[in-house]
Protein backbone atom coordinates (compact mmCIF):
# COMPACT_ATOMS: atom_id res chain seq x y z
CA UNK A 1 0.00 0.00 0.00
CA UNK A 2 1.27 3.39 -1.27
CA UNK A 3 1.34 6.10 1.73
CA UNK A 4 2.41 9.05 -0.77
CA UNK A 5 1.51 12.42 1.54
CA UNK A 6 1.61 13.63 4.99
CA UNK A 7 -2.16 11.85 5.38
CA UNK A 8 -0.76 8.64 4.72
CA UNK A 9 -2.88 5.09 5.43
CA UNK A 10 -5.03 8.08 5.83
CA UNK A 11 -5.96 8.36 2.19
CA UNK A 12 -7.02 4.36 1.86
CA UNK A 13 -10.58 4.56 1.97
CA UNK A 14 -10.56 0.79 4.12
CA UNK A 15 -8.13 2.05 6.63
CA UNK A 16 -10.54 5.59 7.01
CA UNK A 17 -13.19 3.21 7.78
CA UNK A 18 -11.33 1.42 10.52
CA UNK A 19 -9.82 4.64 12.06
CA UNK A 20 -13.87 6.02 12.88
CA UNK A 21 -15.09 2.88 14.03
CA UNK A 22 -11.96 2.87 15.97
CA UNK A 23 -12.79 6.79 17.58
CA UNK A 24 -16.56 5.85 17.48
CA UNK A 25 -16.08 2.12 19.71
CA UNK A 26 -13.12 3.59 21.87
CA UNK A 27 -15.61 6.97 22.84
CA UNK A 28 -17.81 4.22 23.97
CA UNK A 29 -15.50 1.90 25.41
CA UNK A 30 -13.84 4.83 27.42
CA UNK A 31 -16.95 6.06 28.82
CA UNK A 32 -17.71 3.05 30.17
CA UNK A 33 -14.53 3.04 32.02
CA UNK A 34 -15.77 6.06 34.04
CA UNK A 35 -19.42 5.49 34.03
CA UNK A 36 -19.35 1.46 34.59
CA UNK A 37 -17.76 1.77 38.05
CA UNK A 38 -20.09 5.16 39.25
CA UNK A 39 -22.52 3.35 38.61
CA UNK A 40 -21.80 0.72 41.26
CA UNK A 41 -20.53 3.61 43.52
CA UNK A 42 -22.93 6.12 43.41
CA UNK A 43 -26.40 3.97 41.95
CA UNK A 44 -25.91 0.98 44.06
CA UNK A 45 -23.39 2.28 46.61
CA UNK A 46 -21.30 -0.73 46.24
CA UNK A 47 -17.99 -0.75 48.43
CA UNK A 48 -14.49 -1.34 47.55
CA UNK A 49 -14.47 -5.06 47.36
CA UNK A 50 -17.41 -5.14 45.34
CA UNK A 51 -16.16 -2.40 43.07
CA UNK A 52 -12.45 -4.27 42.25
CA UNK A 53 -14.81 -7.48 41.83
CA UNK A 54 -16.58 -5.51 39.20
CA UNK A 55 -13.18 -4.84 37.52
CA UNK A 56 -12.22 -8.58 37.85
CA UNK A 57 -15.34 -9.22 36.12
CA UNK A 58 -14.80 -6.88 33.22
CA UNK A 59 -11.35 -8.57 32.35
CA UNK A 60 -11.71 -12.21 33.10
CA UNK A 61 -12.84 -12.57 29.60
CA UNK A 62 -9.44 -13.19 29.17
CA UNK A 63 -8.74 -16.22 31.29
CA UNK A 64 -12.19 -18.09 30.33
CA UNK A 65 -11.86 -17.30 26.61
CA UNK A 66 -8.68 -16.16 25.72
CA UNK A 67 -6.58 -19.05 24.12
CA UNK A 68 -9.26 -20.40 21.97
CA UNK A 69 -10.58 -17.14 21.12
CA UNK A 70 -7.14 -16.81 18.78
CA UNK A 71 -7.65 -20.88 17.22
CA UNK A 72 -11.21 -20.18 16.64
CA UNK A 73 -10.50 -16.27 15.08
CA UNK A 74 -7.50 -17.51 12.73
CA UNK A 75 -10.37 -19.65 11.02
CA UNK A 76 -13.13 -16.93 10.55
CA UNK A 77 -13.02 -13.54 8.66
CA UNK A 78 -11.82 -11.18 10.74
CA UNK A 79 -13.95 -8.25 9.82
CA UNK A 80 -16.83 -10.20 10.54
CA UNK A 81 -15.46 -11.08 13.79
CA UNK A 82 -15.13 -7.43 14.11
CA UNK A 83 -18.72 -6.34 13.33
CA UNK A 84 -20.14 -9.36 15.64
CA UNK A 85 -18.68 -8.15 18.42
CA UNK A 86 -19.13 -4.56 18.37
CA UNK A 87 -23.03 -5.11 17.84
CA UNK A 88 -23.47 -7.61 20.82
CA UNK A 89 -21.43 -5.48 22.99
CA UNK A 90 -23.98 -2.54 21.94
CA UNK A 91 -27.20 -4.59 22.98
CA UNK A 92 -25.13 -5.92 26.21
CA UNK A 93 -24.40 -2.50 27.36
CA UNK A 94 -28.02 -0.82 26.37
CA UNK A 95 -29.48 -3.54 29.12
CA UNK A 96 -28.12 -1.12 32.42
CA UNK A 97 -30.00 1.47 31.48
CA UNK A 98 -33.18 -0.41 30.91
CA UNK A 99 -32.81 -2.02 34.52
CA UNK A 100 -32.20 1.01 35.96
CA UNK A 101 -35.20 2.68 34.65
CA UNK A 102 -37.21 -0.44 35.45
CA UNK A 103 -35.93 -0.47 39.29
CA UNK A 104 -34.29 -4.19 38.43
CA UNK A 105 -30.45 -3.24 38.51
CA UNK A 106 -28.02 -4.69 40.86
CA UNK A 107 -24.57 -5.35 41.45
CA UNK A 108 -25.20 -9.13 40.27
CA UNK A 109 -26.35 -7.41 36.81
CA UNK A 110 -23.52 -5.52 36.45
CA UNK A 111 -21.18 -8.42 37.28
CA UNK A 112 -23.00 -10.31 34.24
CA UNK A 113 -22.64 -7.51 32.17
CA UNK A 114 -19.09 -6.82 32.57
CA UNK A 115 -18.22 -10.27 32.43
CA UNK A 116 -20.18 -10.94 28.95
CA UNK A 117 -19.14 -7.12 27.86
CA UNK A 118 -15.63 -8.58 28.32
CA UNK A 119 -15.60 -12.13 26.66
CA UNK A 120 -16.94 -10.18 23.45
CA UNK A 121 -14.21 -7.97 24.01
CA UNK A 122 -11.24 -10.65 23.64
CA UNK A 123 -13.22 -11.54 20.31
CA UNK A 124 -12.67 -7.98 18.63
CA UNK A 125 -9.23 -6.93 19.85
CA UNK A 126 -7.85 -10.31 19.18
CA UNK A 127 -9.26 -10.25 15.54
CA UNK A 128 -8.22 -6.15 15.68
CA UNK A 129 -4.85 -6.92 15.81
CA UNK A 130 -5.02 -9.48 13.05
CA UNK A 131 -6.69 -7.88 10.71
CA UNK A 132 -4.33 -4.51 10.71
CA UNK A 133 -1.59 -6.55 9.15
CA UNK A 134 -3.93 -8.01 5.91
CA UNK A 135 -5.44 -4.51 5.90
CA UNK A 136 -2.15 -1.82 5.83
CA UNK A 137 -0.08 -4.68 5.48
CA UNK A 138 3.26 -5.42 7.04
CA UNK A 139 5.66 -2.51 6.09
CA UNK A 140 3.45 0.34 7.02
CA UNK A 141 2.28 -1.18 10.82
CA UNK A 142 4.20 1.34 12.71
CA UNK A 143 2.15 4.14 11.18
CA UNK A 144 -0.90 2.23 11.30
CA UNK A 145 -0.19 1.24 14.99
CA UNK A 146 0.65 4.57 15.44
CA UNK A 147 -2.57 6.68 14.00
CA UNK A 148 -5.16 3.89 15.11
CA UNK A 149 -3.52 4.75 18.95
CA UNK A 150 -3.92 8.46 18.01
CA UNK A 151 -7.49 8.11 17.46
CA UNK A 152 -7.69 5.88 20.63
CA UNK A 153 -5.70 8.68 22.56
CA UNK A 154 -8.03 11.54 21.21
CA UNK A 155 -11.00 9.45 22.77
CA UNK A 156 -9.31 8.86 25.57
CA UNK A 157 -9.55 12.79 26.48
CA UNK A 158 -12.75 13.52 24.88
CA UNK A 159 -14.71 10.14 26.39
CA UNK A 160 -13.82 10.95 29.98
CA UNK A 161 -14.46 14.36 29.60
CA UNK A 162 -17.44 13.56 28.39
CA UNK A 163 -18.64 11.20 30.68
CA UNK A 164 -18.20 13.43 33.69
CA UNK A 165 -20.49 15.94 32.83
CA UNK A 166 -23.27 13.44 31.32
CA UNK A 167 -22.50 11.41 34.43
CA UNK A 168 -23.63 14.35 36.43
CA UNK A 169 -26.21 15.66 34.13
CA UNK A 170 -27.82 11.96 33.54
CA UNK A 171 -26.62 9.97 36.33
CA UNK A 172 -24.21 6.82 35.39
CA UNK A 173 -26.50 4.25 34.31
CA UNK A 174 -28.09 6.77 31.54
CA UNK A 175 -24.62 7.29 30.66
CA UNK A 176 -23.97 4.20 29.60
CA UNK A 177 -26.79 4.51 26.35
CA UNK A 178 -23.85 6.67 24.89
CA UNK A 179 -21.35 4.16 24.98
CA UNK A 180 -24.09 1.62 23.11
CA UNK A 181 -24.77 4.31 20.68
CA UNK A 182 -21.40 4.23 20.30
CA UNK A 183 -19.85 0.67 19.55
CA UNK A 184 -23.26 0.51 17.60
CA UNK A 185 -21.92 2.78 15.26
CA UNK A 186 -18.31 1.25 15.13
CA UNK A 187 -19.83 -2.24 14.10
CA UNK A 188 -22.21 -0.54 11.49
CA UNK A 189 -18.43 1.36 9.95
CA UNK A 190 -16.53 -1.59 9.97
CA UNK A 191 -19.23 -3.18 8.07
CA UNK A 192 -18.29 -0.95 5.11
CA UNK A 193 -14.65 -1.68 5.08
CA UNK A 194 -14.29 -4.15 1.29
CA UNK A 195 -10.82 -5.37 1.84
CA UNK A 196 -10.86 -8.99 2.85
CA UNK A 197 -7.71 -10.89 3.69
CA UNK A 198 -7.09 -14.16 1.55
CA UNK A 199 -8.79 -17.01 2.73
CA UNK A 200 -6.88 -19.59 4.02
CA UNK A 201 -7.82 -23.14 2.95
CA UNK A 202 -6.87 -25.49 6.25
CA UNK A 203 -4.23 -28.30 4.92
CA UNK A 204 -6.24 -30.71 7.39
CA UNK A 205 -9.16 -30.41 9.86
CA UNK A 206 -9.37 -27.79 12.34
CA UNK A 207 -8.09 -29.34 15.92
CA UNK A 208 -8.77 -26.41 18.68
CA UNK A 209 -6.21 -27.67 21.24
CA UNK A 210 -3.34 -29.14 18.88
CA UNK A 211 -4.03 -25.28 17.79
CA UNK A 212 -4.03 -23.56 20.59
CA UNK A 213 -0.67 -25.45 21.70
CA UNK A 214 0.95 -24.66 18.50
CA UNK A 215 -0.02 -20.75 19.42
CA UNK A 216 1.41 -21.14 22.85
CA UNK A 217 4.64 -22.54 21.94
CA UNK A 218 5.31 -19.92 19.10
CA UNK A 219 4.90 -17.23 21.77
CA UNK A 220 6.52 -18.52 24.69
CA UNK A 221 9.63 -20.24 22.91
CA UNK A 222 10.32 -16.33 21.56
CA UNK A 223 12.73 -14.52 23.62
CA UNK A 224 11.45 -11.14 22.54
CA UNK A 225 7.63 -12.12 22.50
CA UNK A 226 7.95 -13.96 25.95
CA UNK A 227 9.69 -10.86 27.30
CA UNK A 228 7.38 -8.52 26.26
CA UNK A 229 3.99 -10.79 27.23
CA UNK A 230 5.45 -10.98 30.60
CA UNK A 231 6.01 -7.80 31.10
CA UNK A 232 2.86 -6.73 30.20
CA UNK A 233 1.39 -9.01 32.42
CA UNK A 234 3.29 -7.41 35.59
CA UNK A 235 2.35 -3.97 34.38
CA UNK A 236 -1.43 -4.74 33.80
CA UNK A 237 -1.92 -6.29 36.75
CA UNK A 238 -0.20 -3.77 38.79
CA UNK A 239 -1.83 -0.75 36.55
CA UNK A 240 -5.39 -2.64 37.55
CA UNK A 241 -4.60 -2.54 41.03
CA UNK A 242 -4.29 0.97 40.94
CA UNK A 243 -7.19 2.31 38.40
CA UNK A 244 -9.14 0.17 41.32
CA UNK A 245 -8.57 2.36 44.03
CA UNK A 246 -7.83 5.56 41.60
CA UNK A 247 -11.32 6.56 41.11
CA UNK A 248 -12.49 5.32 45.07
CA UNK A 249 -9.31 7.85 46.29
CA UNK A 250 -10.33 10.71 44.17
CA UNK A 251 -13.68 10.92 44.58
CA UNK A 252 -13.50 9.68 48.77
CA UNK A 253 -10.61 11.33 49.93
CA UNK A 254 -9.81 14.19 47.63
CA UNK A 255 -13.28 14.96 47.22
CA UNK A 256 -13.83 15.06 43.75
CA UNK A 257 -16.88 14.80 41.75
CA UNK A 258 -17.51 13.48 38.69
CA UNK A 259 -16.69 16.48 36.43
CA UNK A 260 -13.21 16.42 37.90
CA UNK A 261 -12.43 12.81 37.65
CA UNK A 262 -13.31 13.04 34.05
CA UNK A 263 -10.41 16.24 33.65
CA UNK A 264 -8.01 13.73 35.30
CA UNK A 265 -8.63 10.79 33.06
CA UNK A 266 -8.59 13.50 29.78
CA UNK A 267 -5.09 14.72 31.05
CA UNK A 268 -4.05 10.87 31.21
CA UNK A 269 -6.12 11.14 26.64
CA UNK A 270 -3.45 14.17 26.52
CA UNK A 271 -0.45 11.88 27.27
CA UNK A 272 -1.30 9.27 25.57
CA UNK A 273 -2.18 11.36 22.81
CA UNK A 274 1.15 13.27 22.74
CA UNK A 275 2.41 9.27 22.77
CA UNK A 276 1.06 8.47 19.61
CA UNK A 277 2.05 11.52 17.71
CA UNK A 278 5.45 11.33 18.85
CA UNK A 279 6.00 7.13 18.78
CA UNK A 280 7.04 6.42 15.21
CA UNK A 281 9.39 9.35 15.58
CA UNK A 282 10.48 7.95 19.08
CA UNK A 283 11.04 5.05 17.56
CA UNK A 284 13.34 5.85 15.18
CA UNK A 285 15.62 7.90 17.18
CA UNK A 286 15.52 5.83 20.03
CA UNK A 287 15.34 2.59 18.35
CA UNK A 288 12.03 -0.22 18.19
CA UNK A 289 13.35 -2.46 20.57
CA UNK A 290 15.06 0.11 23.62
CA UNK A 291 12.33 2.09 23.25
CA UNK A 292 10.35 -0.61 24.53
CA UNK A 293 11.90 -0.37 28.14
CA UNK A 294 13.42 2.88 28.22
CA UNK A 295 9.68 4.29 27.94
CA UNK A 296 8.00 2.67 30.94
CA UNK A 297 11.43 3.17 33.02
CA UNK A 298 11.07 7.08 32.57
CA UNK A 299 7.43 7.14 33.52
CA UNK A 300 6.18 5.01 35.72
CA UNK A 301 7.98 6.16 38.48
CA UNK A 302 5.76 9.19 38.34
CA UNK A 303 2.59 7.39 39.60
CA UNK A 304 3.78 7.31 43.20
CA UNK A 305 3.02 11.47 43.55
CA UNK A 306 -0.97 10.39 43.11
CA UNK A 307 -1.39 9.10 46.76
CA UNK A 308 1.00 11.82 48.03
CA UNK A 309 -1.35 14.27 46.88
CA UNK A 310 -4.40 16.43 48.56
CA UNK A 311 -6.52 18.66 47.18
CA UNK A 312 -5.12 21.88 45.34
CA UNK A 313 -1.68 22.39 43.52
CA UNK A 314 0.05 18.73 44.53
CA UNK A 315 -3.54 17.04 42.81
CA UNK A 316 -2.12 19.14 39.70
CA UNK A 317 1.19 17.66 39.72
CA UNK A 318 0.08 13.87 40.03
CA UNK A 319 -2.21 14.58 37.25
CA UNK A 320 0.73 15.52 35.22
CA UNK A 321 2.05 11.94 36.24
CA UNK A 322 -0.71 10.46 35.47
CA UNK A 323 -0.51 11.88 31.81
CA UNK A 324 3.37 10.79 31.68
CA UNK A 325 2.59 7.34 32.45
CA UNK A 326 -0.08 7.56 29.35
CA UNK A 327 2.00 9.24 26.96
CA UNK A 328 5.05 6.27 27.68
CA UNK A 329 2.52 3.50 27.57
CA UNK A 330 1.24 4.41 24.33
CA UNK A 331 4.62 5.08 22.80
CA UNK A 332 5.53 1.72 24.39
CA UNK A 333 2.43 -0.25 22.84
CA UNK A 334 2.83 1.37 19.75
CA UNK A 335 6.30 0.01 19.15
CA UNK A 336 5.72 -3.41 20.96
CA UNK A 337 2.66 -3.92 18.44
CA UNK A 338 4.32 -3.41 15.78
CA UNK A 339 6.97 -6.17 17.12
CA UNK A 340 5.08 -8.62 17.48
CA UNK A 341 2.76 -8.26 14.52
CA UNK A 342 6.60 -8.22 12.43
CA UNK A 343 7.34 -10.91 14.21
CA UNK A 344 4.33 -13.15 13.54
CA UNK A 345 3.75 -15.40 10.39
CA UNK A 346 0.03 -14.59 9.12
CA UNK A 347 -1.73 -17.92 10.00
CA UNK A 348 -0.63 -17.60 13.81
CA UNK A 349 -1.54 -13.70 13.84
CA UNK A 350 -4.82 -14.71 16.03
CA UNK A 351 -3.25 -17.08 18.26
CA UNK A 352 -0.25 -14.52 18.54
CA UNK A 353 -2.20 -11.92 19.90
CA UNK A 354 -4.89 -14.40 21.76
CA UNK A 355 -1.65 -16.06 23.55
CA UNK A 356 0.13 -12.32 24.47
CA UNK A 357 -3.50 -11.09 25.90
CA UNK A 358 -3.86 -14.40 27.66
CA UNK A 359 -0.80 -14.14 29.30
CA UNK A 360 -0.37 -10.71 29.80
CA UNK A 361 -4.42 -9.74 30.36
CA UNK A 362 -4.62 -13.09 32.49
CA UNK A 363 -3.62 -11.28 35.63
CA UNK A 364 -6.00 -8.21 34.97
CA UNK A 365 -8.85 -9.83 37.26
CA UNK A 366 -6.31 -10.90 39.78
CA UNK A 367 -5.58 -7.33 39.62
CA UNK A 368 -8.83 -6.07 40.33
CA UNK A 369 -9.39 -8.44 43.17
CA UNK A 370 -5.99 -7.81 44.63
CA UNK A 371 -7.01 -3.85 44.05
CA UNK A 372 -10.24 -4.62 46.25
CA UNK A 373 -8.57 -6.63 48.83
CA UNK A 374 -5.97 -4.16 49.19
CA UNK A 375 -8.43 -1.24 49.11
CA UNK A 376 -10.68 -2.77 52.06
CA UNK A 377 -7.35 -3.72 54.16
CA UNK A 378 -5.11 -0.96 53.68
CA UNK A 379 -7.15 1.76 52.42
CA UNK A 380 -6.92 3.40 48.79
CA UNK A 381 -3.65 5.36 48.81
CA UNK A 382 -2.00 2.28 49.87
CA UNK A 383 -3.01 0.33 47.18
CA UNK A 384 -1.92 3.14 44.98
CA UNK A 385 1.74 2.86 46.18
CA UNK A 386 1.62 -0.79 45.55
CA UNK A 387 0.60 -0.53 41.92
CA UNK A 388 3.13 1.95 41.44
CA UNK A 389 5.46 -0.09 42.46
CA UNK A 390 4.29 -2.79 40.23
CA UNK A 391 4.23 -0.84 37.23
CA UNK A 392 7.43 0.66 37.71
CA UNK A 393 8.90 -3.13 38.26
CA UNK A 394 7.43 -4.22 34.95
CA UNK A 395 10.27 -2.96 33.21
CA UNK A 396 12.69 -5.92 34.17
CA UNK A 397 11.29 -8.25 31.75
CA UNK A 398 12.15 -6.36 28.61
CA UNK A 399 15.73 -4.92 29.98
CA UNK A 400 16.86 -8.70 30.59
CA UNK A 401 15.89 -9.69 26.94
CA UNK A 402 17.41 -8.71 23.44
CA UNK A 403 14.70 -5.70 23.54
CA UNK A 404 17.66 -4.20 25.65
CA UNK A 405 19.99 -3.66 22.89
CA UNK A 406 18.00 -3.88 19.80
CA UNK A 407 16.90 -0.73 17.61
CA UNK A 408 14.75 -2.55 14.86
CA UNK A 409 13.63 -5.32 12.82
CA UNK A 410 15.01 -5.89 9.51
CA UNK A 411 12.19 -7.90 6.48
CA UNK A 412 14.05 -11.12 5.51
CA UNK A 413 12.56 -13.48 2.98
CA UNK A 414 9.02 -14.82 4.32
CA UNK A 415 10.59 -18.11 5.12
CA UNK A 416 13.65 -16.89 7.08
CA UNK A 417 11.64 -14.29 9.23
CA UNK A 418 12.78 -11.40 10.30
CA UNK A 419 16.17 -10.27 11.73
CA UNK A 420 17.24 -8.09 14.40
CA UNK A 421 20.00 -5.20 13.87
CA UNK A 422 21.57 -3.93 16.95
Amino acid sequence: MSTPSRLGLLRDPDFGRLFAATALGQLGDRIIFLALPLVAITALNADEFQVGLLTAMTTAGSLLVGLPAGAWVDRMPKRSVMVSADLARAVVLLTIPVAWWSGLLTIGWLYAVALVHGVLTVFFDVAYVSYLPHLVGRGNLVEGNSKLSAIRSVTSISGPGMAGPLVGWLGAPATLLVSSVGMAMSGLLAIRIRRREQKREPSERPRLLRDIKEGLKFVLRHPILRSIILGDAIFNLSLVMYQTMLLAFLEREIKLESFGIGLILSGMGCGALLGALSATRVSKRVGQGRVIWLAPLATCPLTVLMPLAHPGWTLYVAALGLASLSLGGVIRFVAQSSVQQTLTPDRLLGRMSATARFVSWGGIPLGGLLGGVSGSVFGAKATLWIGAAGMTSSVLPYFLSPLRGMRELRELPKEEGPELVR
